[in-house]
């Protein structure tokens, strides 16, 4: 085996020292011959794959990562971070596995058994099993859901575990989460990123693979749903929750609508989307978010990204919500300590997967044992939140408190012992991840999911994602939130069939699917401001003298220049605010070019790519990987560049553009999506167009004026190709204006945008046009009878106006502001 960095230090029995071993220190058998040989085998492939420079991989894994787009965000921050994943998987033997499937399903069942009786009989309370504040001390416990009959019967559809292994090779449960559990996208991501860069050498371990799982979890969620075809959304906070970027992956995967709170409408207890087609009837949620903000009426009443009336839809059994509202009590660190027992009671078995060992303040014994063992232990909050003596709600090993802050903790733990538990310091194993360029030890957890398939019962996803701590310290007290995920491996002993998530037979279809108005709102918006962007750049181009010229690239005449300034100006391309203007007008060009370029106004190319990236992360579901990267990038910024430099710049800024229009022209399907995003080009594209021949076809236009339109609406080469005299104005308007076959011409901006209204569904059924559609007829026939020679700026002005009122007429028709009644009285129950 070709040796790696960090080999040699470790010694022989380096494999060795990542199987499991039992409390004397032995490798458990059955682990120790195939664990070395899968080692042996990866370690084998890696060196092969990296040449043994190990930091070459990492890298190799970094460039997935990034190309596949997946990124998450921290607390407070508002830029995403690449997900951090470690070119080294964890690899679990299949026998052992399935001890960890067994313990999984059957503590999901229990959490089940609990959560119907908190929100049902209560019969726990009543006899002592539970103590009853351990739901109402729940900021997760929720009265009105008490009594409620579920679609379907049950609480939980997904449920995820935190799980360590100590040095003993024993797995024990850190964490349940049950409200809204996270991170099975990214275990998705990272076997896609590692399966990449690993080639055929995941092949050669016969590792399991994950599709059967998501397959599993969609019948789940389908087989639940009163409709035999259902529509399933996964509800969002939105693009600024720390895992959107995961939330839009799995459901583009799964081939859920992604939808956030606004888009949806209660009426008479059933749950519709907002789409262009009206109102469409939703069938289940995922939820992504706290259900303490998923209906103000019934929860939180400030909450402004809810669905008013969710909850009576929910009781009325109209509705499948995942998970339900309420199942959050379960992930009270007190109640871990009561799940032994309920274990023997309600399923007479013992927990295949032990807890931590837990004691609750909350029982005057256990208050006692904690508080003189304090050292020895770790002390967390019992329902979350942060009680005195835990700053910012975090675990805190009794250990390594000082006087004062220990004294602070005691005081808080006599004031609400409730509030407090006291827990075992766990020691965790390690697994192999790279540093330097070589192979280190790291503490690591396990996050496993599980999920209902389409009879009811739970099946676990082969494999997961490992969190790796940042340090040596294998206390899992300590590890924090981990400086790395790694793809987590189950290896069969036999080569495994091959598994995606297409059903045996597919009924062929045409029709796109449901487009929520949301996504067709920003998919117009981001086509106007890409157009408005690339319409800068040309300007800035222009100024700067770097556009085909047919006449030798000759300066720009002093009243063209003036035309260009004022048009930077105006836009609000290098002006932020009404008080800029006047001094920009005495500006030098190269300031105002900066100034379009890096500047704060409203279309300068800087805060456009900005509001871009923004609208496209909230539509990130429907955008390609490629379109993305070009969003995502960051846009340059000069630093004292000259007027040479600056115009460079602008040329690969507006290259970037370019690309972003192809991709849009070439791979995007000719669907309603495609329509609005193109419209929205087209009528930006069109405003241009009016404004510029405002500007530079008036009937005192020079030459220079001329050519100027000519070079900002790429039409010069068109021009020469067609008249071999000079430049005159009519023969210049007739070619901006009204030729229908000058792509960047007025007229067919007006004709595209007929096309796409005309192929958009509507929702009058008298055959009659809409307002939307009159105003674009109105419009076609103005341009249509228009002639070159008495298109003069009043004229043209007229129809600038008539492409902002009909842009402002497509929003109220089809997009969410001021179609609230117009959707509700032409309701599409589909």
């Amino acid at each position: 085996m070709a040796q790696l960095p960090g080999l040699p230090t470790w010694g022989e029995g380096w494999i060795a020292s990542y199987l499991p071993r039992s409390t004397s220190g032995d490798v458990l058998r059955g682990d120790a011959g195939r664990g070395a040989r899968w080692w042996g085998q990866l370690l084998e492939g890696i060196a092969g794959l990296s040449d043994g420079n190990l930091n070459l991989l990492q890298d190799r894994i970094n460039r997935q990562v990034i190309e596949n787009g997946t990124s998450f965000r921290l607390p407070g921050e508002a830029q995403e971070r690449p997900w951090p994943l470690s070119a080294m998987p964890l690899l679990i033997g299949d026998d052992e596995w399935r001890g960890i499937e067994r313990g999984v399903a059957q503590r999901a069942d229990l959490l089940e058994t609990i959560l119907g009786d908190i929100f049902g009989e209560q019969s726990l309370f009543r006899d002592g099993s539970l103590p009853a504040v351990l739901a109402a001390g729940s900021p997760h416990f929720w009265r009105t859901m008490v009594g409620v009959k579920l679609a379907g019967g049950r609480h939980l559809q997904t449920y995820a575990a935190d799980l360590g292994r100590g040095p003993d090779g024993e797995w024990r449960v850190l964490s349940d989460y049950s409200r809204a559990p996270a991170g099975a996208g990214y275990a998705l991501e990272n076997r896609i990123a590692a399966s990449r860069v690993m080639g055929t050498l995941y092949n050669r371990l016969n590792i399991r693979r994950q599709a059967s799982f998501f397959s599993a979890f969609r019948d789940g969620m389908a087989a639940i749903c009163q409709r035999a075809d259902p529509r399933i959304g996964l509800l969002t906070p939105g693009r600024y929750n720390q895992s959107y970027a995961e939330q839009a992956h799995l459901a583009r995967y799964l081939g859920f609508l992604l939808v956030e709170g606004e888009d949806l409408a209660v009426r008479e207890n059933q749950v519709f989307v907002r789409t262009i087609e009206g109102l469409k009837r939703v069938d289940a949620l995922w939820r992504r978010m706290d259900s303490r903000f998923i209906d103000p009426l019934a929860f939180d009443s400030q909450s402004a990204i809810g669905v008013p009336g969710l909850m009576d839809a929910m009781a009325a059994g109209n509705i499948v919500v995942a998970n339900a509202p309420g199942a959050g009590v379960i992930e009270s660190a007190a109640l871990s300590a009561f799940l032994p027992a309920l274990a023997r009671r309600l399923t007479g078995e013992q927990l295949h997967l032990p807890n931590i060992a837990t004691w609750w303040c909350g029982q005057p014994n256990e208050c006692d044992y904690v508080k003189q063992d304090l050292d020895n232990l770790l002390i967390a909050p019992a329902f979350g939140g942060a009680p005195p003596g835990l700053a910012r709600g975090r675990p805190m090993l009794g250990s390594e408190l000082g006087p004062a802050a220990k004294a602070a903790l005691i005081e808080g733990i006599a004031r609400r012992p409730h509030d407090y538990v006291g827990q075992e310091v766990v020691r965790l194993s390690t697994m192999p991840a790279l540093a330097d360029n070589i192979l280190v030890p790291r503490p690591f957890s396990l996050r496993v999911f599980a999920a209902r398939d389409q009879d009811g019962q739970w099946i676990v996803m082969p494999g997961g994602f490992a969190r790796l701590g940042g340090q040596d310290d294998i206390r899992a007290a300590v590890m924090g939130e981990g400086a790395f995920s790694a793809d987590v491996c189950i290896v069969a002993d036999r080569p495994v069939d091959k598994v995606s998530l297409m059903p045996p037979k597919v009924a062929i279809r045409r029709n796109p699917g449901t487009l929520p108005s949301r996504a067709a709102d920003n998919l117009f918006w981001l086509g106007r401001y890409l157009e408005r962007g690339e319409a800068t750049l040309r300007l800035v181009r222009a100024a700067l003298g770097g556009t085909i010229d047919a006449d030798g690239g000759a300066a720009r005449l002093p009243g063209t220049m003036a035309g260009l300034k004022g048009l930077l100006i105006s836009s609000g391309a290098s002006v932020s605010t009404k008080d800029e203007e006047e001094a920009a007008r005495d500006a030098d060009i190269r300031t105002l070019a900066l100034a379009a370029l890096d500047g704060k106004g409203s279309a300068s190319v800087h805060r456009l790519l900005e509001t871009v990236r923004s609208i496209g992360e909230g539509t990130r579901d429907r955008l390609s990987a490629d379109v993305w990267r070009l969003l995502d990038a960051p846009a340059p910024l000069g630093h004292g560049e000259d007027a040479a430099a600056l115009l460079n710049r602008a040329t690969a800024l507006q290259e970037r553009f370019s690309a972003l229009a192809g991709l849009a022209a070439e791979n995007m399907g000719r669907t309603a999506a495609w329509r609005f995003h193109d419209a929205g080009r087209r009528i930006e594209r069109g405003i241009l167009a009016c404004r510029l021949l405002r500007n530079f076809a008036a009937d005192d236009a020079s030459a220079d004026d001329l050519s100027t339109l000519l070079d900002l609406t790429d039409s010069q080469i068109s021009y020469r190709a067609r008249y071999m005299a000079g430049l005159s104005l009519a023969p210049v308007r007739d070619l901006v204006a009204l030729d229908p076959f000058n792509p960047r011409s007025l007229a067919y901006q007006v004709h595209k945008i007929g096309r796409h209204l005309g192929a958009l569904p509507t929702l009058r059924d008298d055959g009659m046009a809409e307002e939307q559609q009159l105003l674009a007829i109105e419009l076609g026939g103005l341009v249509a009878l228009a002639k070159a020679e008495a298109l003069g700026p009043n004229a043209v002005m007229a129809m600038e106006n008539r492409l902002l009122a009909l842009s402002d007429a497509i929003g109220r028709r089809y997009f969410l502001q001021g179609s609230e009644t117009l959707r509700a009285s032409h309701m599409i129950l589909a």
